[in-house]
């Protein structure tokens, strides 16, 4: 796979200055704290995320370490009530760092804290039209990281499905109301940008949004009922918490999906459009470091991707019975056999 590239509204050498502070052994002991949807994971599955998540790699390779320089405190929640109650926690904690995935889990920290730096893994939509930030090349607040404007990609990933279905006519959007719980407005530009999307191409679009993860059976169920011939799932922290369900489902139910990033296609799904989370938590963790470092993260620019990347999940197509025309696979930057 390509290295990506991202761009910067004001390029500060992020990167650049990341590695030259990894050769610098950092002496004090960090606290980083962690917010995320879905159930606490168990020391095994823990153990094998720090193991090999990039985030975690780049985070030794820049000198913190786990258990000797770096203490890290982990809170988890499937609902808006624990979500809150975990951030709360957190900040009284007074760790020196947050680091989030996405935009909404962001909202709810800063309503806990305006002076603990923020972290944004990858937010789904604007950040500046969501008010976290004052602006891209200077965000002004506690809150920086990187977006991956998955609102302006919904025309492609529609397109895509056409190629691969020349008569889709119906598909779903799934999206869920946990990860947006504090930011309800950044999913309605979402599904805006979806439904307009469709229009022009002449789809009929339906939004189904699902409260937890005991909706999903239900969610999958009424697409065949309403005879939805694809399924767009948004790349939220709560989808991919519950990644496996929605493989499993989509396969049972015999319903193509289309991913907003890859990482997704591993449990299932026949394409993924948009861009490289493996790289996103590279440079997530170069952020972290640079503020554990005295970096404010109000003069740190919000960087935003500027490759994307079409993955063929052959497997889950031929199970499908369907034929992936070859102007598609020309298309593709990788190919899941």
């Amino acid at each position: 796979m390509r290295r990506r590239t991202f761009v910067a509204v004001i390029s500060c050498g992020l990167l650049a200055a990341a590695q030259v502070a990894s050769a610098q052994k950092p002496q004090k002991i960090a606290r980083l704290g962690i917010l995320g949807v879905g159930p606490a994971p168990s020391p095994g599955e823990l153990a094998r995320s720090v193991a090999s998540n990039p985030f975690w790699q780049s985070m030794r390779e820049l000198g913190w370490v786990e258990g000797q320089n770096l203490i890290v405190e982990r809170r988890f929640g499937e609902s808006d009530g624990p979500l809150r109650a975990g951030a709360a926690d957190l900040v009284r904690l007074k760790v020196d760092v947050l680091f989030v995935s996405g935009a909404g889990l962001a909202k709810i920290l800063q309503s806990e804290t305006k002076t603990i730096p923020i972290v944004v893994g990858r937010a789904e939509g604007d950040l500046v039209a969501a008010g976290l930030v004052d602006s891209l090349a200077k965000p002004g607040s506690n809150i920086t990281g990187a977006q991956n404007l998955n609102d302006d990609l919904a025309p492609k990933r529609l397109e895509l499905l056409r190629e691969l279905l020349p008569k889709l006519a119906k598909v779903a959007f799934l999206q869920d109301d946990v990860t947006f719980s504090a930011l309800p407005q950044m999913r309605t530009r979402g599904d805006r940008a979806a439904a307009s999307a469709a229009h022009s191409l002449g789809i009929e679009l339906r939004t189904v949004a699902v409260h937890r993860a005991e909706d999903l059976p239900a969610a999958f169920r009424g697409m065949r009922k309403n005879r939805d011939q694809a399924v767009l799932v948004s790349s939220s922290a709560f989808m991919f918490a519950h990644r496996k369900a929605l493989g499993d489902l989509a396969a049972e139910y015999r319903i193509p999906a289309m991913y907003e990033v890859e990482s997704f296609l591993e449990s299932g799904g026949v394409m993924s459009y948009g861009v490289n989370v493996a790289e996103m938590q590279r440079r997530a963790a170069g952020y972290v470091d640079k503020i554990l470092r005295g970096a404010k993260p109000a003069d740190l620019p919000i960087e935003q991707p500027t490759k994307f990347d079409l993955v063929i999940n052959l497997k889950t197509v031929k199970a499908l019975g369907l034929t992936i025309p070859q102007t598609l696979l020309l298309q593709a930057d990788q190919v899941i056999e």
